[in-house]
């Protein structure tokens, strides 16, 4: 299973299961299309947005353990 770390690129986040987007759309990471976000890191990315960046990495985390089982 791909784990999500703070220094994670958005890029590579949404590779690894683009329906992580909707939780970038929560903190309202509305452009998560654009080349330049898609070259933050989740960190960064949080910065922008006021959002804890460990609260949203454990909540992505947890989607991705329970996506697994699901399979």
């Amino acid at each position: 299973m791909a784990v999500i770390t703070k220094d994670t690129v958005i890029g590579d986040l949404l590779k690894i299961d683009i329906q992580l987007a909707r939780f970038l759309m929560q903190i309202g990471m509305h452009c998560i299309g654009c080349p330049a976000s898609a070259g933050e890191t989740v960190e960064e990315a949080c910065q922008v947005h006021g959002v804890d960046a460990d609260e949203l990495v454990e909540q992505m985390n947890n989607y991705l353990e329970a996506a697994q089982y699901e399979q």
